[in-house]
């Protein structure tokens, strides 16, 4: 997969339309509708996208995102994707609607298809709409597939609503529409190291700034290592008010299965459930007596 920052022609192209922040469930049907045609007439597929989430940009929010940049185009990837087009927001989002399909997609990409969501909105103040997507079609010879809504238990599937999942620590829910576990990476960085003098040695990164924070507490985890292995295990995020007053927020995944040194090493942190609020206790006997309980109802 090629990623591609300055526009250039490269004809003939599938596309698939959105910013698809998270790659969910129907972020997936628009990328899937994408690929599937291009293969179907033996042709390339492309995501077209932004640098920056447009929403926040427009209304000068500083985003938190479901998954970082990296992770979305390696699931883009894993999806089948030829081609990542970069497109630079503060660049375009003045173009009128027409303008935008005419002078880039069409121009840069002679697209053979479109797809997008059953939602999508383009152009300045978001006046492009699916329908003028489909009207266009005959005059610039592609075809257009607008996909239906993805829902699960009637709920429709959305980034918003996985955030708000993540943030109450819904995982389950928020797996389900993500068709996969909600994780976050980072490299482990030394911490005060009393979990070993407990018996409950951790491994400790510092939370990613740019993604969506669950309620601090205690969390069933899978934790996944620099050489493929997957271990079981229980994970706190939060200040670790019982031992610290520094009020920096750790991820800190006790493995179960695992006894070995992980420092400077990059691992990767997937939320199975959230089992209790964080906690700040008397002793350190209390935290241990407390460590075993949470342990115990993994199991």
């Amino acid at each position: 997969m090629e990623i591609i920052k300055e526009l250039r022609e490269i004809p003939n192209l599938s596309l698939a339309l959105g910013f698809f922040d998270g790659v969910h469930l129907g972020h997936q049907a628009v990328i899937n509708c994408a690929v599937e045609y291009a293969r179907s007439i033996a042709v390339e597929s492309a995501v077209v996208t932004f640098n920056q989430n447009p929403h926040s940009y427009l209304n000068e929010i500083t985003p938190k995102y479901i998954l970082t940049l990296e992770d979305k185009y390696k699931y883009f990837k894993e999806l089948g994707i030829d081609y990542v087009i970069e497109l630079d927001f503060p660049e375009i989002c003045n173009m009128s609607y027409s303008d935008y399909l005419e002078n880039i997609l069409v121009k840069y990409f002679r697209p053979q298809a479109i797809s997008t969501g059953f939602n999508h909105r383009f152009g300045f103040e978001r006046a492009g709409t699916v329908k003028y997507l489909s009207d266009s079609q005959d005059k610039y010879r592609y075809l257009f597939f607008a996909t239906p809504p993805e829902a699960i238990w009637g709920d429709v599937i959305s980034s918003s609503a996985i955030r708000e999942y993540i943030k109450s620590g819904s995982m389950d829910m928020a797996a389900t529409m993500l068709g996969r576990k909600f994780s976050v990476s980072g490299t482990v960085i030394k911490g005060k190291e009393l979990g070993r003098t407990i018996g409950f040695p951790t491994a400790n990164i510092i939370y990613p700034l740019e993604i969506i924070e669950p309620e601090y507490g205690v969390f069933d985890v899978d934790v996944t290592l620099e050489d493929g292995s997957v271990h079981h295990g229980i994970a706190n995020f939060g200040v670790s008010p019982t031992v610290s007053n520094d009020g920096i927020a750790i991820l800190e995944a006790h493995l179960f299965d695992f006894d070995g040194d992980l420092y400077d090493k990059q691992i990767r942190v997937s939320f199975n459930r959230r089992i209790r609020e964080e906690l700040k206790f008397d002793t350190i006997e209390e935290l241990k007596t407390q460590i075993e309980f949470d342990v115990q109802s993994i199991f």
